[in-house]
């Protein structure tokens, strides 16, 4: 996309203003708003009765790498986008987010059962050639796309249940998140260990903790735009209470998961998986840690850092199954699931910067709760101006409850 994502005022146009101010086709519209059709929803999972609809919003003022990119995102928690735009806006000023994807390599996982796990290892060891090609011949069009299974590798296991041997399978899946591929190869795959090792399989699945698929973004962030010096000083103790105390490290990378799994939902990809890769990522030290860190340059302003797991595509699965993710896509203008996954990235650290700037000034509540009445307000039954007037008298008022705008409502 070549038109700026800085649009000054965007919050304040109408629904349908938005649509064109951001260029979106007859048809994008008709897709973000409709989304999928029953037929479609039928096909996806079963027992459909019909639809949970999460609010599509726009984060505005994103560089990544140097382009200017407008991110949707598909959450209904109040402050969201906003907060995302909002970083993005200090980001931006000082050249925005830089972020940058590993190659695109999943992890299948084949357990065998009943088997010498060393035995069974050396002669899956001597065997590495036949095994690879036999999964790529499961998937000819990856391997043309210069994807495909790379390398298998185990690991002898001593459990409860006995010894038992895994294999990973490693596989480049390109532009797709890639678990029917690589759940497809792995099938094929047990089959022929068995023969050749006498083991049982047991397991063979994707993991979603996709430590070969690391996803990583930093910006730095003006101290004057924060709230100068001190409110940079209050920021790094708050990361660094997130680092000593696992109850708030947990608050830290839900903050950040905000805005990853809502871009990730926006495009169709599977937010949970990411979620689990996430959390696991963050404990792999064997304490449960924040996915960010934060210091200061010579100057005083503040380098944030991110990195993570991060297995999203662009083709496949819902991502292509859904108009609503297809306009997403388009909107952001990526091409590669890499491009994607650097946006997605750079909206989580943009996220937890924003998080973190209104918990070490304002407050969390200030900007949250203006969002949060305007909901209690069309919970009691009001709507349109009449909702976002009853909303900031019980901002003002200090006193947000269903029962409250339910009185002034009435009058």
């Amino acid at each position: 996309m070549d038109k700026t994502s800085r649009i000054p005022g965007f919050h304040k146009l109408s629904r349908l203003e938005r649509m064109d101010k951001i260029g979106l086709s007859d048809a994008q519209k008709k897709a973000v708003e409709e989304g999928l059709s029953l037929e479609q929803a039928e096909h996806m999972i079963e027992n459909v009765i019909g639809f949970v609809k999460t609010p599509l919003g726009i984060a505005t003022n994103f560089i990544v790498n140097g382009r200017d990119c407008l991110v949707p995102m598909a959450t209904e928690e109040p402050s969201v986008v906003a907060a995302a735009s909002n970083a993005a806006k200090i980001a931006r000023e000082l050249g925005g987010f830089k972020a940058n994807a590993s190659r695109p390599v999943m992890r299948g996982l084949i357990q065998l059962m009943d088997v010498d796990p060393k035995k069974a290892g050396d002669i899956i060891a001597e065997r590495k050639s036949e095994i690879i090609e036999l999964a790529n011949r499961q998937d000819k069009i990856l391997v043309e796309r210069g994807g495909g299974a790379t390398d298998v590798t185990t690991r002898a296991l001593s459990t409860g249940r006995g010894p038992m041997l895994l294999v990973y399978l490693m596989v480049d899946v390109r532009d797709a998140m890639g678990a029917n591929a690589v759940n497809t190869m792995c099938e094929a795959v047990s089959k022929y260990l068995a023969g050749e090792t006498g083991g049982r399989p047991c397991l063979r699945i994707i993991s979603n903790y996709a430590t070969e698929r690391l996803v990583s973004a930093s910006a730095i962030f003006g101290r004057d735009e924060l709230g100068g010096p001190r409110a940079v000083e209050s920021i790094l103790d708050a990361c660094e209470l997130a680092a000593s105390d696992v109850y708030r490290a947990a608050t830290h990378n839900k903050g950040i998961m905000n805005g990853i799994d809502a871009v990730t939902a926006a495009t169709g990809n599977d937010f949970r998986a990411v979620e689990a890769g996430a959390h696991a990522y963050a404990s792999r030290s064997g304490r449960y840690m924040p996915l960010t860190s934060y210091r200061k340059d010579k100057d005083g302003n503040l380098i944030g850092e991110l990195e993570l797991p991060l297995a999203v595509g662009i083709v496949g699965g819902a991502t292509r199954t859904n108009p609503a993710a297809q306009a997403a896509l388009s909107i952001m203008g990526v091409k590669t699931a890499n491009e994607l996954s650097e946006i997605i990235a750079s909206v989580g650290l943009a996220q937890n910067l924003a998080a973190l700037k209104a918990l070490a000034t304002e407050g969390i509540q200030k900007g949250h709760m203006r969002l949060h009445a305007q909901n209690i307000a069309i919970t009691a039954g009001a709507s349109g101006g009449e909702a976002e007037r009853i909303a900031a008298q019980m901002v003002e008022e200090g006193k947000i409850t269903v029962e409250r705008a339910r009185q002034l409502l009435g009058k």
